[in-house]
């Protein structure tokens, strides 16, 4: 089969949409074709799985995939980059994730933007962003994946800002234009040092192919050797960009100002996780580098846990769901600094089920309440939106981590190799973590569904939303509900009799990278039983303590807001590292723009090196301008004289 279909099929919805939306002028044909190209990309990536379960698993890893080369892009002397996609265990992966969650996203999109004035240009985005998304994951070196990485940064900025005419609540941001120039901005930041990474690769090994880099790595190359701590540290900084890690992901939150449609996809199931790809995708070299993994760990654990603390106190229905996105981004970055490759992309998959589903649950809930987005203003929603709520709790209690959702499973492999890889304490702030994760999500679950009713009756009138969008909300809640069962811990596989699929089927991409850790032997059974007992507890605990503040209404929570007047307003104002940012950063950068790079080198230098040329070149065309007079004696006079200067010359020794 031609493999380079997966990628094409969204590329040709795109062409199709963005060409002939308007004059098809159907938003159901429009909403197909785009949902189409997606499916029959989804539909050609599960072909392509059953190709990868055809090589024998004992096969050398250089046999693990299959290449499918499109052409050559680059050729100069002795460098060279094709554009060639690598089908192997960890792509596909992503590939089935970004288009299977994606084709369910797009059905739902048909229904939630019904009537928007520029629905075919939503979905010319929306195929867009998938195109260039499997660009990432499919490419075989450095400089494809890093074309997608910028093209998933582009797509994210027009969705972002699609509905570029409305006004956003945000730090320092006034319209939705300003949120995706924020996302672009930031982003460009971490991509220098990407960059850079690639610049040190080319000059270390003499090629971006990721095999030849594996190769290198494995062979201990000594030019790579020397300089893999750095080469790493740069592609993290990249992937605390894409991933919105501290202190690069102030941007994700104001992202919400999208179509929520765009949250789903985007800040859930598929561009945020682009660092967790890449980093798998280069486990060896990562591997490499202890240094590198423990600042990816600290850096994930600190994210998690001050991600997680600002959920606790955001009213905006879309923003907890974009801190609880940064905190399990957090989650993942733990388990790949601890060596636990396999358990960072398990949480992948299970968070791309549930936070899509959370998001378009959210969704759902907006699209009903006509607009509303404060949970404040909400309650006693789920006997308006049965199918809303019902699934909407199921993805809560996954993302809590209650035994035995998807989460669950997940979060405690996580949390299990934090203790083990690393130490106590890194399991104990993981565990802080999760506490918050289990009480902000019911808290935003009671809020919305339960209690009394907070809304204008006269005004907003709450109804379920239509079967293009609760059809792919009960599909999630399936997979967030049974999801997990694919990656089973090994201590709950052996009593249940389940193997771990997810592990068997990425060991190979992993094999050699987990040669270089070290490795803790023994039984450890009893300790990790004993761990996932006591965070299962700890989820419980803060369902309940949630339930108990928030249960009757806002009452209970203004008065511990009171009392914690400090802390509350410093979490609602999410550290104020925004307004840090822009007084450290933004606004010196803005203010030597204007008066110094503006006002003078602009103005006063470039413009009046310009300008004052224009000047003189008039000044002297009036000078010449005045021999010009049309009296032919002049002209006869100073004839004369030129004819005398000359034989002057001539004669004058």
């Amino acid at each position: 089969m031609n493999y380079a279909l997966i990628p094409l099929f969204p590329l040709i919805g795109f062409i199709i949409v963005a060409l002939f939306g308007k004059k098809i002028n159907n938003e159901k044909i429009t909403g197909s074709i785009a949902s189409a190209a997606v499916l029959l990309s989804f539909i050609m990536a599960v072909m392509a799985f059953n190709d990868l379960r055809a090589i024998p698993e004992d096969a050398p890893a250089a046999q693990q995939s299959i290449m499918a080369p499109v052409y050559t892009w680059i050729a100069t002397g002795s460098f060279s980059v094709d554009i060639t996609y690598q089908i192997d265990r960890l792509s596909i992966l992503f590939t089935l994730i970004i288009t299977g969650i994606g084709f369910l996203i797009h059905v739902y999109s048909i229904g939630y933007m019904h009537g928007d004035k520029s629905f075919p240009r939503f979905f010319a985005y929306l195929n867009l962003f998938v195109f260039m998304m499997l660009n990432l994951v499919l490419a075989n070196n450095m400089l494809l994946t890093f074309l997608g990485w910028e093209g998933v940064g582009l797509a994210s900025y027009l969705l972002i800002g699609f509905w570029y005419d409305r006004k956003f609540e945000g730090t320092n941001i006034t319209w939705t234009g300003d949120a995706a120039m924020k996302a672009f901005v930031v982003n460009r930041i971490g991509d220098f040092g990407v960059l850079l990474a690639m610049f040190l690769l080319f000059t270390s090994v003499g090629s971006l192919d990721y095999s030849a880099i594996h190769q290198a790595a494995v062979e201990q190359n000594p030019m790579l050797v020397s300089n893999v701590v750095l080469i790493t540290l740069l592609l993290f900084l990249g992937c605390t960009g894409k991933s919105a890690q501290i202190p690069l992901g102030v941007w994700l939150p104001d992202a919400m100002a999208g179509p929520t449609p765009v949250s789903a996809l985007i800040h859930a199931a598929t561009m945020v996780t682009s660092g967790i790809f890449l980093i798998a995708r280069t486990n060896v070299l990562f591997a490499m580098s202890p240094t590198t993994m423990a600042v990816v760990a600290g850096i994930g654990i600190t994210t998690a846990l001050f991600a997680g603390l600002v959920g606790l106190v955001q009213n905006d229905i879309k923003k907890v769901l974009a801190y609880s996105t940064v905190s399990q981004l957090g989650f993942m970055f733990v388990a790949l600094g601890v060596g636990a490759f396999t358990a960072g992309v398990f949480h992948v998959m299970t968070h791309a089920f549930f936070k899509a589903l959370l998001f378009l649950g959210s969704g759902s809930v907006i699209h009903g309440m006509h607009e509303e987005q404060d949970i404040r203003k909400m309650g006693g929603l789920k006997k308006y939106m049965p199918i809303t709520y019902r699934t909407f709790l199921i993805g809560t209690l996954a993302i809590a981590g209650i035994p035995f959702f998807s989460g669950f499973f997940s979060k405690d492999e996580i949390l299990w190799y934090a203790w083990l890889n690393a130490s106590p304490v890194l399991w104990g702030v993981g565990v802080l973590a999760a506490l918050t994760t289990a009480f902000y999500m019911w808290r935003l679950t009671t809020l919305t569904f339960s209690g009394e009713e907070r809304f204008d009756h006269h005004h907003v009138h709450p109804h379920e939303s239509p079967a293009t969008m609760t059809i792919p909300l009960i599909i999630l809640a399936v997979l967030s509900a049974l999801g997990g069962l694919l990656g089973v811990p090994h201590v709950l596989g052996h009593a249940l009799h389940i193997p771990n699929l997810l592990e068997h089927w990425l060991e190979p991409v992993f094999r050699d990278g987990m040669a270089l850790l070290p490795t803790h032997g023994g039984d450890h059974t009893s300790i990790e039983l004993t761990l996932m007992a006591v965070s299962s507890v700890v989820a419980v605990i803060g369902i309940l303590f949630a339930r108990s503040i928030y249960g009757k209404g806002m009452e209970k929570a203004d008065a511990l807001a009171g009392k914690l007047k400090a802390g509350y307003r410093l979490l609602l104002n999410k550290y104020y590292v925004d307004e840090v940012y822009h007084m450290l950063v933004a606004g010196p950068i803005l203010a030597a723009s204007r008066d110094f790079l503006w006002k003078i080198v602009d103005v006063i230098a470039i413009d009046g090196l310009v300008n004052g040329s224009a000047r003189s070149m008039g000044s002297l065309a009036g000078v010449l301008r005045r021999i010009q007079s049309g009296v032919a004696q002049n002209y006869a006079l100073i004839m004369m004289l030129g004819i005398v200067v000359l034989i002057a010359m001539v004669l004058i020794p």
